[in-house]
């Protein structure tokens, strides 16, 4: 064998050591959305992604939710069309469902290879919980003023697209930093996050790559690297990973049964902006806690006032249907969607149908993780679409249990 063929052969192997890792990674992610894997896959993140984070503990007194029988409706009504429930749960590939009425658990059912202990990825419903997290620091002192810029808090995100940005703009989905978030373009923004994290490109410079697209304030446009960013800040003045500010604040108080963990950077960051996994009863208790407007059993865990600013939609590029002000037909709080018509319920949402839906009226919460495969072709539908099964369940619900 010739030294220049050794040579090359060398070369390779090294190569090949060097860049397998990123290689592998980005083979799982390709291949996390497969139809005939979804399900497992959603409920095994930490055995596909190398970087996952240290266990947030359960809470030391766990809350366990006095059951009572529940017949789910037969029918929702959607698009003038009168459909079958289950059908739809088992269309959208519903992998887990929990009902709560007036604190107590209705209804509880898993599918797909999914239980009670499966710890299930939630997407961006995460962004709901550092919603929370900013409001309890906002209280706490932490922040100055949500009026406040990034700058203020990220010294080196100076002379990036984020210097001059307002809290208040990330919270709100209204930044004007251009970003393409959908799923189906394999050459999005959001596509192109993914495969930089396969390559151990940490949240934070990719975050410092994005540029202004329009003025902030303005328009209602859905980037993920926003939440991020609030994270980052989070972390800045509370000199803590969002697990550990998640566990003290949140998760240790509201009864939680199992542990939880986040996808993490290279740098073991977390993704507070999709990356949490949990179970379905934990998922619950967080919709339980905002139905109660941040109280939990006498104790105010996030402040009543911040909860009632995050729901409700301020200003009219933030309104269901907003036409022109908005790429969304859902309205938007503090990382939480208002669907609208009407204005008085709201749900926390993750990609392949993950929801944390509260309708006041009805004293309702529904925890629902899916592994619908069809996302990226149905996306819209799909969500409008649940909305419909939700409203059916709390109305069946109303007349039922007010008699």
């Amino acid at each position: 064998m010739s030294k220049i063929l050794i040579l090359i052969l060398t070369a390779i192997v090294i190569g090949l050591a060097i860049y397998s890792p990123n290689i592998v990674r980005l083979y799982k992610l390709a291949n996390l959305y497969n139809e005939k894997t979804i399900a497992k896959n959603f409920i095994n993140i930490n055995k596909i992604f190398s970087n996952t984070s240290s266990p947030i503990p359960a809470s030391d007194e766990p809350h366990i939710f006095e059951k009572i029988e529940f017949d789910l409706p037969s029918k929702y009504i959607f698009e003038g069309e009168e459909l079958d429930l289950k059908e739809g749960l088992a269309h959208f590939h519903t992998d887990g469902l929990i009902i709560l009425h007036d604190g107590k658990m209705l209804f509880e059912e898993y599918w797909n290879g999914n239980s009670l202990d499966s710890k299930h990825i939630s997407f961006s419903v995460a962004k709901s919980y550092l919603s929370a997290l900013f409001g309890i620091a906002v209280d706490e002192g932490l922040i100055d003023s949500i009026d406040d810029r990034v700058s203020k808090y990220l010294e080196d995100f100076v002379g990036t697209g984020y210097e001059d940005v307002k809290i208040k703009n990330l919270l709100q989905m209204s930044s004007g930093i251009a970003f393409n978030e959908d799923y189906a373009d394999p050459n999005s923004d959001i596509n192109k996050f993914s495969r930089a994290t396969a390559r151990d490109v940490p949240f934070r410079d990719f975050a410092k790559t994005l540029k202004n697209g329009r003025e902030q304030g303005t328009y209602n446009h859905y980037v993920s690297l926003d939440t991020q960013v609030l994270a980052m800040i989070l972390e800045s003045v509370t000199n803590m990973p969002v697990r550990e500010y998640l566990y003290k604040k949140i998760w240790s108080k509201i009864g939680t049964e199992s542990d939880a963990y986040y996808i993490t950077d290279s740098t073991g960051a977390d993704m507070a902006l999709g990356g949490l996994n949990a179970t379905l009863r934990d998922y619950a208790k967080f919709g339980q806690l905002y139905l109660d407007k941040g109280n939990w059993l006498g104790e105010q865990i996030v402040p009543q006032t911040w909860v009632a600013e995050s729901t409700t939609p301020d200003a009219d590029h933030l309104m269901p249907n907003a036409s022109e002000l908005s790429s969304n037909e859902w309205g938007y709080g503090y990382q939480w969607w208002i669907p609208g018509n009407p204005l008085t319920d709201f749900t926390a949402h993750g990609i392949f149908n993950q929801f944390i839906y509260v309708d006041p009226v009805s004293n309702v919460v529904i925890a629902k993780t899916s592994s619908n495969h069809r996302f990226r072709s149905e996306r819209e539908y799909s969500k409008a679409a649940h909305i419909a099964i939700f409203r059916a369940i709390t109305k069946d619900i109303q007349q039922n249990r007010t008699k």
